[in-house]
């Protein structure tokens, strides 16, 4: 492991702590009577008392016998005065003049007692009485500055950092954790809403061994124990309905998904959503339902309606605009695709410039129109509504019209947010619907539907009339906190893996020689090498500890002694 100058130094630093008999990671509990936020809140009454709070050394302005700091906590940050004579009683100032001064750094973590007071410039602070090292940090934090003007230098900004150090991230830029602290209250806000409602939160299987409820590519496992393929689960609606026929009136889960598929701004492999399943209903209550709720959300979250995303201001107050999917495909191709075969939608979709082949099923291409050249239209909140009965194999045949389906799609900001039927609880037509997807399966769909039987039998013994939506959360609180990426509102987003850059390592003269002699030998007794080398026994020892440290060579003991090999 290649250390920077200052990892050096910490680590050194950790060594004189030590030395002094301070534990840089103790394991008793720090009792804290307050946080930042507590104090600066309530500073009219806790000025003159005592507080113990914890956190993390953010600044320090160390000035002879006083010094101030700047500590951050999961509530804020705040300024601490530290005075050699406060924390050191008697002669001995080690814990200023030694720990404070010189084998502390920025990133350590500290526990602090002391008396809130404000400055005479005004700023309230903590004067410290006792101060207890409570983690010591071994690498370097980014320093983030902000001048007079009010702009940044030495921002921890790039993106590919950040998201592999979220940690980091978290840490410096406090906008981000808001970002988060707003996730948590939209899924409380949801929560809130449907436990008012008396609907039950439940929780499904995430390996299933069939992956159904959506058209998508899984991901595939293998169970040793019962030696059979696993996958885990693309959607939580047949487990979900399952339990209507079983005789629950309205569940509803928050489950992860998972999808074997691209990644772009707006997709990530593992995903939330958040189901929900009410019988007795259909997808015309079922919007009416959406629009309370994201009308709630939006209000719990940031206090209005109306929410910034991006160039738009989108208003979630109801009601919204309701588009059937073919006319709106009519309104932005200009031609009317209801009633086409196969062969009619090939041609349509080769005339707009979308490439198709023939694995394509009208479902997909109409599927494909409706992407590539409307959705993008639909900024403000609306129901797309009434697919046809290709793309929509769990979904109840229209009332009115047998070659349609009753289903919505919530469409905000140009993407799907929701996605909403009246439920086909009829089985003879739900196994029909599984065997159309089995066709498509064999021309080479991938995503097409897989057969689940057992939910077919579930059907069998009576299903009473549903309605389902599923809500993007990650895409939701993209939209509820004005992100324009995926990865801004996940705290660890799937990642490639990470690429080290090659270090280069400057060898000296006996260095050189030495690797040299091994890479013509490949796997050497260590004496032998020693002797071929010529080196005295100090310049061997200073030799075979360069290049093993800079991993170049490895020592591995056996049977027949210590052989030394390069490091590939």
């Amino acid at each position: 492991m290649q250390l920077s100058e200052q990892e050096i130094v910490r680590r050194e630093s950790l060594q004189k702590l030590r030395d002094l008999g301070i534990n840089p990671y103790p394991a008793a509990q720090f009792k804290t009577t307050a946080t930042v936020k507590k104090i600066i809140d309530g500073f009219d009454t806790l000025e003159g008392k005592e507080v113990i709070l914890a956190g993390r050394i953010m600044s320090r302005r160390i000035m002879g016998k006083a010094s101030f700091a700047e500590l951050k906590d999961a509530s804020g940050r705040m300024q601490i005065y530290i005075n050699r004579d406060e924390i050191c009683e008697g002669d001995d100032k080690t814990m200023y003049n030694e720990v404070f001064k010189k084998l502390l750094d920025i990133g350590d973590i500290i526990g602090i007692k002391g008396e809130v007071f404000k400055t005479k410039v005004g700023e309230i602070s903590v004067k410290v009485k006792e101060l207890t090292l409570l983690s010591k940090a071994l690498k370097p934090m980014p320093i983030v500055k902000v001048d007079a003007d009010g702009k940044t230098h030495d921002a921890f900004s790039d993106a590919e950092q950040r998201y592999r150090q979220r940690y980091v991230d978290l840490m410096v830029n406090d906008h981000i954790k808001e970002t988060f602290i707003k996730r948590t209250k939209i899924t409380n806000s949801i929560r809130q809403f449907f436990n008012d409602k008396g609907y039950l939160e439940v929780e499904t299987p995430i390996l299933q061994p069939i992956p159904g409820g959506a058209a998508a590519r899984p991901f595939v496992t293998h169970h040793n124990a019962l030696d059979m393929p696993l996958y885990l689960r693309i959607a939580n609606e047949l487990y979900l309905k399952r339990l209507i026929v079983g005789g629950f009136d309205a569940v509803y889960e928050f489950s992860k998904d998972f999808r074997n598929e691209g990644m772009d701004r707006t997709h990530n492999p593992e995903f939330t959503v958040m189901e929900l399943y009410v019988a007795y209903k259909d997808y015309h209550w079922m919007m009416e339902m959406t629009e309370e709720l994201l009308e709630k959300v939006a209000m719990d979250s940031n206090g209005t309606a109306e929410v910034q995303v991006g160039d738009h201001k989108i208003n979630f107050k109801a009601p919204y605009a309701r588009v059937p999917i073919l006319e709106a495909i009519r309104i932005h191709t200009g031609f009317d695709v209801a009633g086409m075969n196969e062969e009619e939608l090939h041609d349509v979709c080769k005339k707009v410039g979308i490439e198709t082949d023939e694995t394509f099923g009208k479902g997909k291409m109409i599927d494909e129109l409706f992407g590539e050249k409307c959705e993008h239209h639909y900024i403000q909140p609306t129901f797309i509504t009434d697919y046809p009965k290709e793309m929509s194999p769990l979904c109840k045949e229209h009332r009115d019209n047998p070659e349609l389906t009753e289903r919505f799609e919530l469409m905000v900001n140009g993407k799907e947010l929701a996605n909403a039927y009246s439920e086909l609880n009829d089985p003879i037509d739900q196994l029909e619907r599984f065997q159309d997807q089995l066709e498509l399966s064999e021309k080479g769909d991938d995503e097409a539907m897989f057969i689940d039987m057992d939910f077919v039998r579930a059907l069998e013994y009576g299903m009473p009339p549903t309605s389902g939506i599923g809500i993007g959360i990650d895409r939701l609180v993209m939209f509820m906190t004005n992100n324009a990426s995926i990865q801004e509102v996940l705290f660890f987003p799937q990642m490639k893996p990470e690429v080290r850059a090659a270090q280069t390592v400057e060898l000296n003269d006996d260095e050189k020689a030495v690797l040299k002699l091994l890479q013509k030998a490949e796997k050497i007794l260590l004496g032998d090498l020693k002797t071929q080398s010529g080196l005295s026994n100090k310049k061997w020892d200073k030799t075979i500890k360069g290049l093993t440290k800079n991993n170049l060579a490895k020592v591995n003991k056996t049977d027949d002694g210590l052989f030394v090999e390069v490091v590939e």
